[in-house]
């Protein structure tokens, strides 16, 4: 999951290169949301695992 975020960052910049701005815009929009997402389920993960006593680490 964490890949469509690499593909969509690295899509924003090669779009920016090319000067198709508002294609960089969109993928980087996406690329910031999805990291949004991942980073608060990892963080719900490790909360969810601390409250059951396992190791978050």
């Amino acid at each position: 999951m964490l890949g469509w975020v690499l593909i969509f960052a690295l899509l924003a910049i090669v779009a920016g290169f090319l000067g198709f701005f508002v294609l960089a815009a969109a993928a980087a929009l996406v690329a910031k949301v999805l990291f949004v997402v991942f980073l608060a389920l990892l963080v719900l993960s490790f909360v969810a695992r601390a409250l059951r006593g396992q190791s978050v680490v």
